[in-house]
């Protein structure tokens, strides 16, 4: 095939790239309003960025103007990193520091071929290659690190389609670095690239649109951790779920009153061993059924509960937070004061005094502390 006819078959590609990519970045952003959606949004526009940039007879070296989309497109690592961490940890918050991230990365690469350096431009390549794979890894490393606690069903194959997506997509940067064929002087490379990122978008807005769709239809799940007025989170009421009633009487059972969420490393396997079910049965129990997105957020619930109320007794006023926290099934007084604070809006210390402040003014109220740090 003529070198013509490869860039007219990689031009179109770059050409649906850029189309898809915008597309998505408008539904996210016309759907959703959440932290992933937005980095969602943002990344896609960096993948738009990127299929314009490294497009056959696209300036080199870079023009002043042509600045702009090499930044777009170099904080497309950095913002796939931090869309991972979004869509499948659901305590993310983004902080200033990731801004300075993916400033840090930007910037290098603007230096790296900044019109005025001259020969030197471009002797950073292998260490951006390098930073840019890292954080490929580290995106893959997150699908993985709370991939066991995941309840939703839709959310768990997207992990494996990101995963898939992080590693191949490292190993096909060195496969560039090590071995950069050509045909007829025509890099394989170049049309390879928007092939692969093509399909993979597809993929991803089949999957994701069908999960957006899903979480639609059947309403806003509660934040994971959330735990207004420690009561639990409603059931989906959008469609008939197939919930055993005598199932969930079981799992009732084993957290309200052998307290299973005190057993240390207790885990949805060895619950769902316990209760003598399939693990998949149980997840669907307990995120179609209870409402909940994550097993330690579902845990959480009654561990700040039973926190709650021991912070609240004046008979154990002098006990430790950190015993409390430890009795409750928490390892360590961080994980505790994050959980604790996002459920009340108050850290432990603090709905403690509130607690016993409000005992000590009423001495027949009974029912302490559910109501503190809730909004009236």
């Amino acid at each position: 095939m003529s070198s013509s006819a490869l860039t007219a078959i990689e031009l179109g590609c770059r050409g649906a790239v850029v189309g898809l990519s915008l597309l998505i970045a408008a539904v996210l952003l016309r759907d959703r309003r959440d932290t992933a959606a937005r980095l969602g949004a943002a990344l896609v526009v960096a993948v738009a960025a990127s299929a314009i940039s490294d497009a056959p007879g696209f300036p080199r070296p870079w023009p002043y103007w042509a600045l702009i989309l090499l930044a777009l497109s170099s904080s497309g690592a950095v913002l796939f990193w931090l869309w991972a961490r979004a869509t499948f940890d659901d305590d993310f918050a983004l902080r200033p520091w990731h801004g300075a991230v993916v400033a840090a990365v930007v910037g290098t690469q603007l230096f790296d071929v900044w019109p005025t350096r001259g020969e030197r431009r471009g002797d950073l390549d292998q260490t951006l290659a390098i930073i840019y794979v890292g954080l490929a890894v580290l995106a893959a490393a997150q699908t993985l690190a709370t991939w066991r606690a995941d309840l939703m069903a839709g959310r768990r194959r997207l992990r494996v389609l990101v995963l898939l997506g992080a590693v191949a997509w490292s190993g096909a940067v060195f496969f560039h670095k090590a071995w950069p064929a050509s045909v007829a002087g025509f890099s394989t490379w170049s049309i390879v690239s928007p092939v692969v990122i093509w399909v993979l978008l597809g993929v991803t807005a089949w999957s994701r649109f069908q999960a957006v769709e899903m979480q639609q239809a059947s309403g806003a799940l509660p934040a994971a951790g959330h735990i207004p007025g420690n009561d639990a989170p409603p059931a989906r009421e959008d469609k008939p779920l197939a919930v055993d009633p005598e199932l969930l009487r079981r799992l009732q059972q084993l957290m309200t009153v052998e307290r299973a969420y005190r057993r240390e490393g207790l885990t949805i396997g060895s619950l769902s061993a316990e209760l003598g079910v399939q693990e998949y049965r149980l997840r669907q129990l307990i995120n179609e059924g209870l409402g909940y997105r994550n097993f330690n957020a579902f845990l959480n619930h009654y561990r700040i509960e039973d926190a709650s109320a021991a912070l609240a007794d004046p008979a154990q006023k002098q006990v430790p937070v950190l015993t409390i926290a430890m009795d409750a099934g928490f390892q360590s007084i961080g994980p505790f004061n994050r959980a604790f604070k996002a459920a009340t809006d108050l850290t432990p210390t603090e709905f403690r005094r509130l607690a016993l402040a409000k005992v000590a003014s009423d001495p027949g109220k009974t029912d302490h502390g559910p109501d503190i740090g809730q909004p009236d």
